[in-house]
């Protein structure tokens, strides 16, 4: 089978975008014990974060904007509205050398969701591998309706809620994977496009009416939302936080954890592990075995070692730049969107490179892990594969593991 013919296969995938390739004719082969060992690092770096946050919702205004949040979220930052920090959230990982070292995570709105939790086993067994990510998404379908019961419970109504998933109309990643959770929630539900949400003074509704009581944003970011304005002028994003808050609708992903997503809170918690701080010993080991040293500033990397300058509410890439240790940049992405944001200062690590079969021939990719967690759980991981950053033009890379001998 080729390429075409194997993704062709896919129900609702985007195996090109942009015209370009994205989903490689290719599998990253695992032992089952390198899973393992992934799933495991996730688990421990998530209690890190959920701990995190815990402490995050008691900080003062002040301390929030110097971890870039944007000043219109801020009223909002601090509602626990449901028990789960988060429902879907993927830890990024740097994994050589017998090593794991984390460089994000996508707590709020991350993407590579139907390429992981269904895509994967199209390759894989085109590979003749085994599926590391089957049966993740039960846990998915478990972790998305505890979630909504949860956002219903919030509201105190009777009856049967109405739920709507939403996304950008025109843009096939998002609104494809918008599709993919509300397929895998499998309860009653509606899709209906981000400009078509009706957001009014006593709640949300759709095109038709109807008053809207969970809302699934997955691929929408809260620091864009605070900033969408009405026709009219009307601060519209921020009206919905406010609906919100008022329990007129409840969102998903929650508040919580936009207050995650953040890359300053890497910095946070590395002062508390480096000042001996609210963590414990075991947590300390965590951070110390997992975390790259992170900072609000690149002082501590001057003259030391090469470093990775990162916006806070960055994605794809976009506004990263690569320092020599003298503060020389010597890679820079093309596209600075968020270059006058606040930006947090890592140290760099590069990722393992690998032959990867393109349909333009053989070349070396640089490829990081991702790997889903969902309400604390580890779950569904694959690659993204190309430059030395990770950005809108990385490929999609599968993972396997060798199949089991059952003889």
């Amino acid at each position: 089978m080729n390429r075409d013919a194997l993704f062709a296969q896919v129900p609702y995938f985007w195996p090109d975008l942009n015209e370009e390739e994205y989903a490689l004719y290719d599998c990253l082969v695992y032992s089952r014990d390198e899973v393992e060992r992934i799933r495991a690092a996730t688990r421990d770096v998530d209690t890190i974060f959920r701990k995190a946050n815990r402490l995050l919702r008691t900080l003062p205004d002040e301390t929030l904007r110097l971890l870039g949040y944007p000043e219109a979220s801020l009223p909002f930052l601090r509602d626990k509205a449901i028990p789960q920090e988060t429902i879907i959230g993927r830890y990024d990982w740097i994994v050589k050398n017998g090593m794991l070292k984390l460089m994000e995570f996508n707590a709020d709105t991350p993407t590579f969701i139907k390429e992981l939790f269904d895509v994967n086993r199209y390759v894989t067994t085109e590979f003749e591998l085994d599926d590391p990510n089957a049966g993740e998404t039960e846990l998915l379908r478990s972790e998305l309706r505890k979630a909504v019961i949860a956002a219903w419970q919030r509201l105190q109504k009777d009856g049967t809620p109405k739920i709507v998933f939403t996304a950008h109309d025109d843009n096939i990643e998002d609104k494809w994977t918008t599709r993919f959770l509300q397929e895998t929630l499998d309860l009653p539900s509606e899709f209906v496009a981000l400009h078509e949400l009706l957001v009014e003074e006593d709640g949300v509704y759709t095109p038709s009416g109807e008053r809207i009581d969970v809302l699934y944003r997955q691929t929408y970011p809260i620091e864009h939302l605070v900033d969408d304005l009405a026709p009219d002028g009307t601060q519209i994003g921020v009206r919905l936080l406010e609906q919100n808050e008022a329990k007129h609708v409840s969102l998903l992903n929650p508040l919580s954890a936009f207050l995650m997503q953040s890359k300053a809170v890497q910095a946070f918690i590395w002062e508390l592990y480096e000042n001996e701080l609210f963590f414990n010993e075991t947590e300390r080991t965590v951070i110390r075995t997992y975390f790259l040293p992170t900072y609000l500033e690149p002082d501590p990397f001057l003259g030391q070692r090469a470093y990775v300058q990162k916006p806070a509410f960055g994605r794809e890439g976009d506004s990263v730049i690569l320092y020599e240790k003298d503060g020389t940049p010597f890679h820079k992405e093309v596209l600075q969107t968020y270059a006058d944001e606040t930006a947090v200062y890592q140290q760099f690590d590069e990722l393992p490179v690998r032959k990867t079969n393109t349909v333009n021939g053989t070349i070396d990719t640089h490829y990081m892990i991702g790997c889903f967690c969902l309400n604390g759980r580890p779950s569904a991981l694959g690659a993204r594969a190309g430059s030395m950053i990770t950005n809108n033009q990385s490929y999609y890379l599968a993972i396997g593991t060798q199949k089991e001998n059952n003889s």
